[in-house]
């Protein structure tokens, strides 16, 4: 990579960072479509700065995560009809000093789930109430039988479970819930804390699809005992790998090279 005063800059920001692997997927993705572009990871607790300084420098686009994907929407100029609606964005793209959101994330999920799993006879219930939550809620309303949320607060988990015509439980209640398809969205179990899991082991039943957007590590402690209890499961690796092709295309206007950005992230993973 040769880096001049003509290299393009894109980057993520959010708060903590140390897992990310999206420089390494987008760098990639750069790299083999021979584009003089970077990609950095800023990791931050000033959104706001982080908005001032995009323009200032004229970055081209940024990724949005944990936990700005709610909170970045009203300091943007324009967003995405798709992105209003769920209530979150995890893409930005800038023109002309002129920040425009977009949300990636749920096109991301359902690429992932359909490649699975047959949606429609599916009672799904998603843990968590944050953006990626939010996107994949989103996209799933209508699509599966049955939708519910379950969330540690409960407040947040009913504002979302309204936004979305669905029923809420709390965290502690999910063993007695009965679905097929269990998704979740929060980001406990991501490496360095990967001995983390907010489901009850009684949770996971024999045949059910289990989905972690978490990606790093491959396999969640989540998906190793799902697996372990006969269920199907679904790594993050897959969401997050559509989801950043998605970004580079509202980015750089092109096919993504997906199975590049693939192969990067899995070597990254096994080191």
């Amino acid at each position: 990579m040769i880096i001049d005063q003509q290299t393009d800059l894109y980057g993520v920001v959010g708060y903590p960072l140390s897992h990310t692997l999206s420089p390494t997927m987008h760098n990639a993705a750069f790299s083999a479509t021979d584009l003089n572009a970077v990609y950095l990871a800023f990791e931050t607790e000033d959104i706001e700065g982080c908005l001032r300084g995009m323009r200032a420098l004229g970055m081209k686009g940024i990724s949005v995560t944990i936990p700005f994907k709610s909170s970045i929407i009203p300091l943007l100029d324009e967003v995405d009809e798709s992105a209003k609606s769920i209530g979150a964005v995890n893409t930005i793209v800038n023109h002309r000093a002129r920040l425009k959101g977009y949300n990636t994330d749920a096109l991301g999920a359902l690429k992932a789930l359909e490649g699975e799993t047959e949606l429609s006879d599916k009672r799904c219930l998603i843990i968590g109430a944050g953006g990626a939550a939010r996107a994949i809620g989103f996209v799933l309303r209508g699509r599966c039988a049955y939708l519910s949320i379950a969330n540690r607060s409960i407040g947040r988990g009913e504002e979302l479970a309204d936004s979305l015509a669905c029923s809420f439980v709390p965290l502690e209640e999910v063993e007695g819930v009965q679905s097929d398809l269990l998704i979740h969205a929060t980001s406990v179990g991501i490496c360095p804390r990967d001995d983390q899991c907010v489901i009850p082991p009684k949770a996971l039943k024999e045949g059910m699809v289990v989905m972690d957007v978490v990606y790093n590590p491959l396999e969640t402690r989540l998906l190793r005992e799902a697996r372990l209890r006969g269920c199907q499961t679904i790594s993050g690796l897959t969401m997050f790998i559509h989801q950043g092709a998605e970004q580079y295309r509202l980015w750089i206007g092109l096919n993504p090279p997906v199975d590049t950005m693939t192969r990067a992230v899995k070597e990254a993973l096994k080191k």
